[in-house]
C-alpha cells in the first residue's frame, strides 16, 4: 500500500496528464523506467518529445513547486531522455524538457506548465 506521499504523488501526475492532454499533448509513456533513473511523463506535442517532470505541493507554504527540481534531478532526467531516444531510435528528434508544477489548495489546484524549463544537463 503506497505511503500518503506516495498517493499524492501519484494523484498528481495524474491530475498532471489530464491537464495536458486538456493542452493537446499526446501521452507516449508514464513513469518511464531505467536503472539510470526515472522520468514521470513522457508526451509529443505537434513534432516535439517533451520529458516532463512533476513536482506538487499540498500547499505554498514551502514555494512553488517549480522551484524544487535539482541539478541532480535535472542530470538523471536528461539521461533518461538520451536513452530513450536511442533506444527508440528518435536521437534525431526535436525534443524538450517540461515541468508541470502543481499546488494544490483547498477548491482547485494551481496547474503551471513551464515549457522549455530546462536545458540538457551533463554536470
Amino acid at each position: 500500500m503506497p505511503s500518503k506521499d506516495q498517493q499524492f504523488g501519484q494523484e498528481s501526475e495524474s491530475t498532471a496528464v489530464k491537464h495536458l492532454k486538456k493542452q493537446g499533448y499526446k501521452i507516449i509513456e508514464q513513469n518511464y523506467r531505467t536503472k539510470l533513473g526515472e522520468i514521470d511523463i513522457i508526451a509529443k506535442e505537434k513534432n516535439t518529445i517533451v520529458f516532463v517532470e512533476v513536482k506538487s505541493r499540498k500547499s505554498g507554504s514551502y514555494g512553488n513547486p517549480k522551484y524544487a527540481l535539482t541539478p541532480k534531478k535535472m542530470r538523471k532526467i536528461s539521461m533518461v531522455a538520451l536513452y530513450f531516444l536511442k533506444i527508440t531510435n528518435q536521437s534525431g528528434a526535436k525534443a524538450r524538457f517540461d515541468v508541470v508544477s502543481i499546488t494544490s489548495g483547498e477548491k482547485n489546484p494551481e496547474i503551471e506548465i513551464i515549457k522549455n524549463a530546462f536545458d540538457l544537463a551533463y554536470k
